[in-house]
């Protein structure tokens, strides 16, 4: 018989209490395969309940293939596979590298001012979207993204960045790690990607392996003699302000990369407008899709500085010949964006509020790096800083006699983040001067001098008396 008791008193109904018990019974093989289990009128009798209760019970079991019923013969206990379980290796290790690490001091280039997002007009533009009149929204949406969006896009880099292209000719996605691969694709598994060394590239440096040709930049950007040296038929360039240096493409630099595209078939530039929004000296500098003549540049852009890198919204635009060829290769492809993330983000654009916002952010942002320069030049003229025209971080080029590598390393035990210039070169370190990215973006004014004390203290860098 069964050795477990049903409690009548229990929340549990009795049918489920039953089901329990003879299941786990069967688990830990207290009942023999093949056994043979009570009839329901026994099971009845034993535990003072209805047939009905029973009837319920063993009807789970069946379901469930714990047991098996012969007609005019009864039920019996059906054999279970026992799963393997297996030791995770590493689970621990595994567990704590997926941990965000947390410093004392983050001087990362990556992040924004969190105070000073619009949480309420934000907040007003989700609670619209995520109602009944919205409930289309569900619904699978366009593949290139959203039109609402891609229109209000098109229309903000017409206005901001003399761009010219139509809703069309935009394709979303989230973050620019996605997109560079699907551009790649566009051409055949022998195209050469010239990228900026140093700089940053969306596609790990491992993963395009013989694809990636290092070019060497200097204080004008790209060195397009040594572009034109190489097999490369695409170029990632980021002309406006280049990073990690903040360098500027010059004028006739951006003539002769124009130039390089035109000469050859199948050759693009693929221009990432990193940190075109901020920038603090002299105009904005226009974007090479603007200038462009023969359609061979094809504009990359994201809303992680402007409005959060949390939203992972990016996009592109082709050129019309490249177009074609993306509407036939990539009919399997859906926006990888939520569709009510695009649509609040649309609203947001379409009433003004982004323009509004970045006005904002461009004052908040330059009060901090002209605070920053005030406080290297007054205390410590000798650290020099670079790449302050535009964007939410600088250079500074320490003087010391340990080099990067280790200087990080010193920073790090009092809690301080801060990234060499080395971890974005593709090549071997051609700098010998200590280099490291400053960013500024979510440090609170208040605190910047505090900050930037503690910093050079920890490389023993004293203030100027």
């Amino acid at each position: 018989m069964l050795y477990f008791q049903l409690h009548k008193e229990n929340s549990i109904p009795l049918y489920e209490q039953l089901y329990i018990g003879i299941k786990n019974a069967i688990s830990k093989q207290q009942l023999a395969v093949g056994a043979r289990l009570p009839s329901k009128r026994e099971l009845a009798d034993f535990f003072s309940i209805s047939q009905t209760t029973v009837e319920l019970a063993y009807a789970q079991l069946l379901a469930e293939g714990f047991i098996m019923s012969k007609p005019r013969v009864g039920y019996f206990v059906e054999e279970i596979d026992e799963l393997p379980f297996i030791v995770p290796v590493n689970a621990e290790i595994n567990s704590m590298a997926e941990e965000k690490p947390t410093y004392a001091i983050d001087f990362s280039s990556a992040q924004i001012d969190e105070n000073s997002f619009p949480f309420t007009i934000w907040r007003k533009y989700a609670k619209d979207v995520l109602d009944t009149p919205f409930k289309h929204l569900l619904q699978t949406g366009e593949r290139q993204g959203e039109l609402a969006l891609r229109s209000e896009i098109a229309n903000y880099l017409h206005q901001s960045r003399g761009i010219k292209c139509t809703p069309e000719q935009i394709v979303i996605g989230s973050g620019t790690e996605q997109l560079l691969p699907m551009i790649l694709k566009l051409f055949d598994d022998h195209a050469k990607l010239a990228l900026e060394n140093p700089g940053y590239s969306p596609i790990h440096r491992d993963q395009l392996k013989q694809r990636a040709i290092p070019v060497p930049i200097d204080t004008d950007g790209l060195i397009i003699e040594e572009l034109q040296k190489t097999a490369a038929n695409l170029v990632y360039v980021t002309p406006s302000h280049q990073f990690p240096t903040g360098a500027v493409l010059s004028a006739n630099r951006r003539t002769q990369l124009l130039k390089w595209a035109a000469q050859a078939p199948n050759r693009y530039i693929i221009e990432d407008d990193y940190d075109s929004e901020f920038r603090y000296t002299g105009k904005p500098i226009p974007a090479l899709q603007g200038l462009d003549q023969n359609e061979r540049v094809i504009y990359l852009s994201t809303f992680t500085k402007s409005l959060m890198p949390s939203l992972r919204v990016a996009f592109f635009v082709l050129p019309p010949a490249l177009l074609k060829r993306y509407q036939t290769d990539f009919t399997y492809y859906s926006a990888t964006v939520p569709r009510f993330e695009q649509h609040i983000l649309a609203r947001f654009m379409k009433d003004g509020h982004f323009s509004k916002h970045l006005n904002r952010m461009r004052k908040i942002y330059r009060k901090k790096h002209d605070k920053l320069i005030e406080i290297f030049s007054s205390q410590f003229p000798e650290v020099h800083i670079s790449g302050d025209a535009a964007g939410t971080h600088l250079l500074i080029s320490v003087p010391h006699h340990q080099n990067e590598q280790q200087l990080h390393d010193i920073a790090l035990k009092q809690g301080i983040h801060i990234a060499p210039l080395s971890n974005y070169t593709l090549t071997a370190n051609p700098y010998r001067e200590r280099v490291f990215l400053l960013g500024f973006g979510n440090i609170p004014l208040t605190l910047l001098e505090s900050y930037i004390q503690q910093l050079m203290a920890c490389w023993g860098i004293h203030k100027k008396k």
